[in-house]
């Protein structure tokens, strides 16, 4: 009887809570805010202008930037497990001098390494290496295809890191923070530009590989952010989107007057509690119903001429990341924001041939290469190159001497996990082709010019696209919060 009492007393409670004026100005405050800003700025709201001001998640299109952007989208090639800069782009003729040779006790001293333990060999490079373009960029014998596009891009050679295991670095690479709960880059970008087609995604993500990162799913998370935000994995092997497909028996009529009914009792929800997740809700449920129409056509590569599968190297109905790559020039043509590749096997350790630098490395190398270049060119040919920024990298770099787990030689020819100096490349959206810009030293282990952490680096993409990454900000747990916490530098000298 006692337990049945306290949960009717809860119930009044409840309802008299609804009642009261401290909730209703604690409930109230957006529409009150709304009001006021509409007469300081001498107009009046429609109903529908107000729904919209009130509940900005309703209405993604149309936000504007704090200035001119150069770019209006992201394509971003992340190489999960870091690819070895000294096998790609880093050339270092004293590197190879030192080949084998026992590892000087200055490179270890005070340094934390993941695997490497006692004093490692040196190791050269596991490459061959030549000067390309115009521009004279140093090119590996791995990336033939990339080789021939160097001119397109911008090389950053000395980006460091503060973590040195995949997890955390790829939080770090991708939310500003190594651990969970802060929001994507790709969130910050559609919280503070929305999208640019209503019937597609603002932030769109694909996976090849065989696996996800280390550090899965939340690297294209929300976080705090509302979850409209996050990012929508889509697929090239059978429906791009898990359920987006209606069931046997169901017609569209059908399931646009189920998701009707839905949101208006999600309606009502909100008016009560004025919670935003339910916002959120209503949205995705409306997204969902026109990505129904939408998807299946922007995701279809095989409407592509043979012209174009040969450049890229695709295989329709396959997952791969050259199926990917001409999937995200599809999407930034329908507007897209931000588009999101994640490859996954570049861990080089050398403790396996699926790892090893004269084994699996290969294998990642042609994967990309091919597409990659062929993405650049095709983006150029469009015209989209100079509006679209495209980023390549991982989220660490590979270490100058051979990994010895253990204290023991790998079976295979490897490198541990480095966070002092690794090459990235950027290209289009604002930034200078054709550059190469800092420098690490004769062994590739510091960077000694031009040094870009990881804050810079994501500071800089914002700002092509008209962000400044100091005012995009969002309160939680009483702070604003940012991308870059609270450093970061836009690196000016890279912007075209």
């Amino acid at each position: 009887m006692t337990k049945s009492k306290n949960i009717f007393q809860e119930a009044r409670e409840a309802k008299a809570k609804l009642n009261t004026r401290r909730h209703f100005l604690k409930t109230c405050t957006t529409g009150l805010g709304a009001m006021a800003f509409a007469s300081i700025l001498g107009c009046n709201l429609s109903d529908k202008q107000a729904s919209n001001f009130q509940n900005p998640l309703l209405n993604l299109d149309g936000i504007l930037p704090h200035f001119a952007p150069r770019a209006k989208r992201v394509i971003y090639l992340h190489m999960a497990g870091s690819p070895s800069q000294l096998e790609l782009f880093d050339y270092k003729p004293t590197l190879n001098k030192l080949h084998d040779q026992p590892c000087p006790p200055s490179l270890l001293a005070g340094k934390r390494f993941a695997f490497i333990s006692g004093v490692p060999q040196m190791l050269g490079h596991q490459a061959t290496f030549n000067q390309y373009g115009e521009s004279g960029a140093w090119v590996s014998n791995r990336l033939p295809y990339f080789s021939k596009v160097v001119d397109e891009v911008c090389f950053l050679k000395a980006v460091h890191t503060d973590e040195f295991n995949h997890a955390p670095a790829q939080l770090f690479m991708m939310s500003g923070s190594p651990r969970l709960g802060r929001p994507s880059i790709g969130s910050w970008v559609s919280y503070g530009l929305g999208s640019e087609n209503e019937n597609l995604p603002g932030y769109v993500v694909l996976v090849s590989g065989g696996r996800v990162p280390s550090a899965g799913k939340s690297l294209w998370g929300s976080g705090f952010l509302p979850s409209l935000y996050q990012g929508v994995q889509c697929r090239s092997e059978g429906d791009p989107v898990l359920y987006v497909s209606n069931p046997k028996g169901m017609s569209r009529d059908l399931r646009k007057q189920t998701i009707d009914a839905i949101n208006q009792i999600n309606q009502k929800e909100y008016e009560t509690f004025k919670d935003p997740e339910i916002l959120t809700r209503i949205a995705q449920y409306e997204m969902a119903f026109k990505m129904q129409m939408s998807v299946p056509d922007a995701m279809d590569i095989s409407k592509e001429p043979a012209h174009i599968h040969q450049m890229y190297g695709t295989e329709p109905g396959k997952t791969s990341f050259a199926n990917n790559c001409l999937l995200a020039r599809r999407l930034a043509e329908e507007g897209v924001r931000f588009i999101q590749l994640f490859h996954w096997g570049w861990d080089s350790h050398g403790a396996g041939a699926s790892e090893a630098l004269n084994k699996g490395f290969l294998d990642r190398c042609k994967e990309v290469d091919q597409p990659m270049s062929a993405l650049l060119l095709d983006l150029k040919q469009r015209g989209l190159l100079e509006d679209t920024l495209v980023v390549w990298g991982g989220e660490f770099g590979r270490t100058p001497m051979k990994e010895n787990r253990s204290g023991l030689d790998n079976p295979f020819v490897g490198r541990d996990h480095h966070t002092d100096a690794f090459t990235m490349w950027m290209a289009g959206g604002g930034i200078k082709s054709g550059l190469t810009f800092g420098k690490t030293d004769e062994i590739g282990y510091h960077g000694i010019e031009g040094k870009v952490h990881v804050h810079d680096l994501q500071a800089t993409v914002l700002h092509t696209l008209g962000l400044n990454h100091e005012k995009l900000t969002y309160p939680f747990q009483g702070r604003d919060f940012r991308l870059t916490d609270v450093s970061g530098t836009v690196v000016k000298d890279i912007l075209a």
